[in-house]
């Protein structure tokens, strides 16, 4: 299935913090899920563009799962909402897209992530808590985000995650990952589980303290 780019319009956007940059979006019609993904041009992306289409190096790319909790909220219990800042002033310092893929709670959808946090309140971790309620450890696809890059004429890419996963399924929907950049380690008191799971159940290339080990 082919995507097409439907709207593209530029977005100022400014952050808590008060870091602001300007996002190119964009809109598509054709993707595979249906679902209304968003691809955010940020920096010099039509150089970064044209200098892969050259044999340069590749556009920066994250794709990041929406999570209202963690972006919107601010919630601890992830990394989300701090990734997501990074990624923006890092794409937006290297050119590239922010893909923002409205796959809430790994998914599953944003009621039934909150239903794992209550699970994971009684002991289970992240993934444990998924599974009791009859989901996939992680429901998410990326052939939408695939069909995306190809859209916007980014087959090559260097992928800003810690997630080995995300790798894996692009590449297998016809997207080079080029390197792999990890993301930096935002921790807190409420997420130190959280992210020692992830790093030890999913691979995710996570250096943290042993303090947040040992808790």
């Amino acid at each position: 299935m082919t995507a097409q780019i439907r709207t593209q319009v530029t977005v100022p956007l400014r952050f808590p913090d008060g870091y602001s940059t300007s996002a190119r979006v964009f809109t598509f019609t054709g993707l595979a899920d249906g679902r209304e993904h968003l691809a955010l041009g940020l920096g010099d992306w039509r150089a970064a563009v044209a200098t892969a289409a050259d044999g340069g190096p590749a556009p920066l790319v994250r794709p990041h799962s929406e999570c209202l909790t963690g972006d919107v909220f601010g919630s601890e219990r992830c990394d989300c909402g701090p990734q997501l800042r990074e990624a923006a002033e890092r794409i937006t310092t290297a050119g590239g897209f922010l893909l923002y893929l409205r796959q809430e709670g790994r998914g599953i959808g944003l009621y039934a992530k909150l239903d794992a946090y209550a699970l994971q309140d009684t002991g289970l971790d992240t993934y444990q808590a998924n599974l009791a309620l009859g989901h996939g450890e992680d429901e998410r696809d990326y052939t939408a985000a695939a069909q995306m890059l190809h859209t916007l004429g980014a087959p090559r890419i260097r992928l800003l995650s810690n997630n080995p996963d995300k790798a894996a399924q692009l590449g297998g929907l016809g997207i080079r990952v080029t390197d792999r950049v990890p993301t930096g380690v935002h921790l807190s008191a409420a997420n130190a589980r959280y992210l020692t799971t992830k790093r030890d159940h999913t691979a995710h290339t996570l250096d943290l303290p042993l303090t947040a080990v040992a808790s």
